[in-house]
């Protein structure tokens, strides 16, 4: 199976709060039977964003399933205040 590569960059509403952000998210993965997408990679950066988030996917439903999860649950909601998601051409990830 091939997988694509989505990246999103979140914008904080709380500073401080960037290593629970990553805590919260560096394990995500698909439970679900026919799914098989992952977080990669999440950690603080500099600049215009506070937080880059990598996910590895086979289709663009489990990338909306990765951005959908940091808009609404819970905690999440609380502390992100903007996502931008941006999304491989090729889906050649290995």
């Amino acid at each position: 199976m091939t997988y694509y590569r989505g990246y999103i960059l979140i914008r904080l509403k709380i500073v401080g709060k960037e290593w629970n952000v990553v805590d919260k998210l560096k394990d995500l993965h698909s439970k679900e039977n026919g799914e098989d997408w992952m977080v990669t990679y999440a950690t603080p950066v500099y600049g215009g964003w506070d937080i880059i988030v990598e996910c590895s996917f086979s289709n663009l439903n489990e990338l909306d399933k990765i951005v959908t999860f940091c808009r609404v649950d819970d905690e999440l909601s609380q502390w992100i205040e903007e996502t931008t998601t941006l999304m491989g051409t090729k889906n050649d990830y290995k």
